[in-house]
């Protein structure tokens, strides 16, 4: 299980989704008290940047959510209808729909158990999760100011399909708001895609020391979160999932060798 997921990124696309259902449904079997609605790597600051003011319910969650805002906050938000493709257990949305203020947030995966969780734990006006494919969203076209997706496109089967629906969605105007990992020969590849499917680069950034920097002051709470929740036999595999010190995820970032980005994007 540790191996593979460190070659995730390596693995064929078409079983990356699978696997990526089977890791959440681990996580929601053996994490039965919602201690961890965020999976992403983290955001910190790197040159003394004001902090985010956050309640004291969700200062646990620092450096996850200001991965979420770091990708979100160039764009106004309040009063939007917006939908996150790929949201995982959930922090993400709520936070945003906490802090933002969107007229309504839609946020959607692919698995049915994710979604249970999420509507079972998070219960926040205006934010509702529904389950569906990242390929195939529900929606019909231009219904959307905005869309999010952060650490999950990696996962996707096709990127030029998943990007054409991302616009095919979003309303004339409305912002793409996208990040995740990438390997560092994989990175052109991809903004190629995206300027293929009529994008327009308002921003794009490479956060790579950012979220090492984030791996380094959040390595306890992960590592000792593991050690809680997950049986001894998977700790390894979880360790690596989460990118603590001294697994091959948090070395690739900190080499090079793996690049994190984030984009912002508008359909003209």
């Amino acid at each position: 299980m540790q191996k593979i997921v460190e070659k995730y990124c390596e693995l064929p696309k078409a079983i990356r989704r699978p696997l990526w259902q089977l890791w959440h449904n681990l996580m929601i079997r053996f994490d039965k008290d919602k201690a961890a609605t965020f999976m992403n790597y983290g955001y910190a600051t790197l040159n003394g940047e004001q902090v985010l003011n956050l309640l004291e319910r969700d200062e646990k969650d620092r450096y996850c959510i200001q991965l979420y805002d770091h990708v979100v906050n160039k764009v106004e938000l309040k009063g939007k209808k917006m939908l996150e493709i790929g949201s995982g257990r959930g922090g993400g949305a709520s936070y945003i729909t906490r802090y933002y203020n969107p007229e309504s947030y839609v946020a959607l995966d692919i698995s049915k158990h994710v979604i249970e969780f999420c509507n079972k734990y998070h219960n926040v006006n205006q934010l509702t999760f529904i389950k569906g494919f990242a390929e195939k969203p529900p929606f019909e076209d231009s219904t959307f100011d905005a869309v999010v997706n952060v650490e999950s496109a990696r996962c996707y089967k096709d990127l030029d399909v998943f990007f054409s629906e991302v616009k095919r969605v979003l309303r004339t105007g409305g912002h793409f708001l996208f990040a995740d990992m990438i390997r560092q020969n994989e990175v052109e590849t991809i903004k190629t895609q995206l300027k293929n499917c009529g994008f327009e680069f308002v921003s794009e950034e490479n956060i790579s020391k950012n979220v090492v920097k984030a791996l380094d002051y959040d390595h306890l709470r992960r590592e000792n979160l593991i050690k809680e929740q997950i049986p001894g036999f998977l700790n390894k595999a979880f360790l690596q999932f989460a990118g603590t010190k001294g697994t091959e995820r948090y070395e690739s970032f900190a080499n090079g060798k793996m690049e994190y980005w984030s984009f912002v994007l508008k359909k003209n």
